[in-house]
């Protein structure tokens, strides 16, 4: 079976006034899984088996993505987060993992900042936590993105994606739309990660939208990369937190990494 053919036999639960689109793949400690911007769960195709075979995995299509419909409210990461945590208490799921790449590693991170008590360990990957992180050129290139760009972008996966799943597909430019107005706001979450009480993963690209000095600094708001661990781990960050920088990667490989995945299974499987 291909990857494309294990979809789409999920189901929607209303939460937030959102008809949130998930499936389940495999069995074991759930794991709640959440995409990037212009995509759904199908881009985690490469990579879903490996992650199934271990966890349960629960794919979301978060708002206004994939064969999640919009809604008349703004693409937010902290709005989204509180679809994710209603979800949550939707299906009665106990303590999951929530693992999430770039906007869905911004809402993992804001899962763990606004419901710490609902998951037991976050991974934030391709995510960073203040705007003027990212590199000069993309925030220009970001400048761009709007319902005016649908056209420019028929030939893209993005488009296919958005034509063959959405539930409205005449909506891609008002999705457009939503992402522009999304990256043109200013954010700086530093003092909500510097007290995050979630065991979190930070994971990057080697040659990510963002540089890896950034992550490192994200992890020194974890208490992370200020000592040596010591021979036994003793004095390694005192929440359990961890970094990632994965090699020969960017922002847009890294989501159907095998390098991803053996890190988010290490990372979630090390209990003690």
């Amino acid at each position: 079976m291909t990857a494309t053919g294990i979809f789409g036999k999920g189901r929607y639960a209303d939460v937030n006034g959102v008809n949130l689109y998930y499936e389940t793949h495999g069995a074991g400690r759930p794991l709640v899984l959440l995409h990037g911007g212009l995509g759904s769960g199908e881009m985690f195709g490469p990579i879903l088996p490996t992650l199934a075979a271990h966890h349960q995995v629960i794919l979301v299509d978060l708002q206004g993505h994939g064969r999640t419909a919009d809604i008349d409210r703004p693409l937010d990461v902290t709005l989204m987060a509180d679809d994710i945590a209603a979800l949550i208490e939707h299906i009665d799921l106990r303590k999951p993992d929530v693992v999430g790449f770039s906007l869905g590693g911004g809402v993992a991170l804001q899962v763990a900042i606004r419901h710490p008590h609902l998951v037991d360990r976050v991974v934030s990957a391709s995510a960073q936590i203040r705007r003027d992180a990212i590199y000069a050129d993309m925030l220009a290139q970001q400048a761009q993105v709007n319902g005016a760009a649908a056209e420019f972008m028929k030939d893209t996966p993005m488009y296919e994606l958005y034509q063959r799943v959405a539930p409205r597909p005449e909506d891609f430019p008002r999705l457009l739309d939503k992402i522009g107005a999304a990256m043109e706001k200013d954010y700086d979450y530093t003092e909500e990660v510097r007290g995050l009480q979630v065991p979190t993963l930070i994971v990057a690209a080697d040659a990510d939208m963002a540089p890896p000095s950034h992550f490192v600094e994200v992890f020194k708001l974890l208490d992370g990369g200020l000592r040596d661990g010591g021979w036994a781990g003793e004095s390694r960050p005192k929440g359990g937190h961890a970094l990632a920088i994965l090699p020969g990667l960017t922002h847009y490989s890294l989501a159907d990494s095998p390098l991803f995945a053996a890190v988010t299974l290490a990372f979630l499987d090390r209990r003690s």
